[in-house]
């Protein structure tokens, strides 16, 4: 289980967003490394295999056009959910705002969707990812879990879970809670 979860062994220090900054300023970070900080703790991110990008690829695709103008559409993009909390999902639609988060990054309030694909990290997506996305108000989060070609909906937030979670292996045209005129078809996204 990631140490993200681990409450009381011995005393550590969280280090803030801010300073997760700083040391990708400074260089501790390498520009390039697969990390993302989940509260107050650096987590390495597998490499993105060819299955997963392809899949983000096909989800951006079939989603830019559908969203033009009533949602952002972030490709592994940062969102800020808490002074330690930083995920990098691998796509979100984000609430249009002017300037377009360029003077603020992103909240869970200003996310209408959280999608991660995931190909190896699907129990750390489930166990940690999505009730960290709970607890500070994404209102709806997609896992697609390559391997088993399957995908998951948590939806209904309610406090800090969502109360309606749902799995798939026949995706099909699916209403996003937030957006529900502007339903999406998920029926390629295993396609070769």
């Amino acid at each position: 289980m990631s140490a993200a979860i681990m409450t009381d062994w011995v005393p550590r220090h969280r280090i803030t967003v801010d300073e997760y900054h700083r040391m990708a300023e400074v260089g501790l970070l390498a520009p390039d490394a697969r990390v993302e900080l989940i509260e107050g703790e650096i987590i390495d991110m597998p490499p993105i295999g060819d299955v997963h990008g392809t899949t983000v690829d096909w989800l951006t695709e079939m989603l830019v056009p559908i969203m033009k103008g009533k949602a952002i559409v972030r490709v592994q993009g940062s969102i800020r959910l808490s002074p330690y909390s930083e995920p990098q999902p691998d796509i979100a639609l984000l609430k249009p705002r002017p300037g377009r988060y360029r003077n603020g990054p992103p909240a869970g309030v200003d996310t209408f969707l959280a999608i991660e694909v995931s190909d190896s990290s699907l129990r750390y997506d489930r166990e940690v990812k999505v009730p960290l996305y709970a607890r500070h108000g994404v209102p709806e989060v997609w896992i697609v879990d390559l391997p088993h070609q399957q995908i998951y909906f948590h939806r209904a937030l309610s406090g800090d879970s969502y109360s309606d979670v749902s799995v798939t292996t026949d995706p099909g045209v699916t209403a996003i809670i937030a957006l529900p005129d502007l339903p999406v078809d998920l029926s390629g996204v295993f396609c070769p």
